[in-house]
């Protein structure tokens, strides 16, 4: 059965890698990433919520199970759409490589505390030496496979040098601090909504609940940021794959919430890290959801096979 978790992982990693350049379509035709991101999760809270209805004939959760509960399980949602708004604002601040890589670090030290720890009523598993050495490689393998291909590429190099510079030290500093941490919301979201599954006994119910609660927030802030509402005329220039991103962030959080109560916290966070950059290869080898081609490197290969490696250490070898 823990292949079975790890693969839904992978899964629900490969699902989110293409979400991103659908919703990144999306934010072409409404003039807004954050109206993108207000359609993508009310279509994934509608495809959820018919879920949920289908699978334990219920939506909403009771008022003695809201009443006999802690009030932290309600805040996955708030997690999510937080850690989106902030991928938003990190890009033009530090660039490419340090908008991926320091939220991916944050996860990955954020899961493994969740589970070293027990916290979110995730099964506690002790952090052994062989643990430490699998998180090593993993973190390698993280590098080889995004860092390293995004280094060698001069054009990438020289915006993120340019952007970086316009920043003084300490701001600069302040944004790192603030990407690492945003990661680890990440990391908290995903415990948190496996722990909400599984009280619920129904994990497309908990499901629902988190994207819906990210569907008001990130509604609010699109209206606060962009004071309108998207325009028909615009809706109607979206291709119908465009309305795809919100049933595949469902999925991705719906496959979570089934693998945390499994696998642990960290286990799903990393097999969904190494689906989303198996995922972003494929999109960009063959130009899915219109994005630009690139061809996939020897290198990008290596580090996710490295970052395989460091699975097997973290969960066999224990």
């Amino acid at each position: 059965m823990v292949l079975v978790f790890l693969g839904l992982s992978l899964f629900a990693g490969f699902m989110l890698a293409n979400q991103n350049p659908i919703n990144a379509d999306m934010k072409k035709v409404v003039g807004s990433p954050f109206i993108s991101a207000a359609i993508s999760f009310l279509i994934g809270s509608i495809f959820l919520g018919v879920l949920s209805a289908i699978m334990s004939h219920r939506v909403f959760p009771s008022g003695a199970f809201i009443s006999s509960n802690p009030a932290w399980i309600w805040l996955g949602g708030v997690l999510g759409a937080v850690y989106l708004t902030s991928n938003v604002l990190l890009f033009p601040r530090l660039g490419a490589i340090q908008t991926v890589i320091l939220p991916i670090l944050g996860q990955i030290l954020m899961g493994t505390i969740i589970d070293t720890f027990g916290w979110f009523g995730t099964a506690q598993t002790p952090l052994t030496l062989m643990r430490v050495i699998g998180l090593i490689v993993l973190i390698a393998g993280v590098v080889v496979a995004v860092v390293l291909p995004n280094v060698l590429n001069k054009d990438v190099e020289a915006m993120d040098k340019a952007i970086q510079e316009s920043e003084t030290k300490p701001v600069l500093l302040g944004w790192q601090i603030w990407a690492i941490f945003t990661g680890t919301l990440s990391a908290m979201q995903q415990a948190i909504n496996g722990h909400l599954g599984a009280l619920l006994q129904a994990p497309a119910q908990g499901s629902f609940i988190s994207f819906f609660v990210g569907f008001i927030l990130i509604t609010i802030v699109a209206l606060v940021v962009d004071k309108r509402l998207p325009k028909v005329s615009e809706l109607k220039q979206a291709k119908s794959w465009n309305w795809l991103g919100g049933i595949l962030g469902g999925l991705f959080v719906f496959a979570s919430v089934l693998s945390v109560p499994k696998i642990g916290a960290g286990l799903t966070i990393t097999m969904g890290l190494i689906g989303q950059i198996v995922g972003s290869m494929l999109v960009q080898q063959f130009g899915w959801w219109r994005s630009a081609k690139a061809s996939v490197n020897g290198i990008q290969i290596l580090g996710v096979v490295v970052m395989a490696v460091g699975v097997v250490f973290i969960k066999f070898f224990n």
